[in-house]
């Protein structure tokens, strides 16, 4: 699947994948592909680029360290994208029963309460 068919809800796929703790980049690429059977094998350029984007907007948070001789990066929620993802959570489910009950000819069931 392409990056271009994930817009929109790519940052959710990546906070997602930090909700089982700190993570680095390559880590969390792999995680979106391998959760996905496959289906979200990102270039890295689509990635990195959203993961600052995600830190500069303060709902992940990035530390360096070393391993194996090797800088890297790793993130980890914070408090405002673990608030982000659930709500970006009850987006998805909504959109994703509306789009199914379109795709499958039925009426979109009206929320009660």
């Amino acid at each position: 699947m392409s990056a271009e068919a994930l817009k929109g809800h790519l940052d959710a796929l990546l906070l997602a994948t930090l909700t089982g703790g700190p993570s680095h980049g390559y880590a969390i690429k792999e995680a979106l592909r391998k959760g996905s059977d496959g289906h979200f094998d990102l270039p890295t350029g689509t990635v990195y680029p959203a993961l600052h984007r995600l830190e500069r907007a303060g709902l992940i948070r990035g530390s360096w360290s070393e391993e194996n001789g090797r800088q890297r990066r790793s993130y980890e929620l914070t408090v405002a994208g673990l608030r982000a993802l659930e709500a970006k959570r009850i987006d998805w489910q909504l959109f994703s029963a509306a789009v199914s009950g379109l795709l499958n000819g039925r009426a979109y069931p009206v929320p009660t309460g």
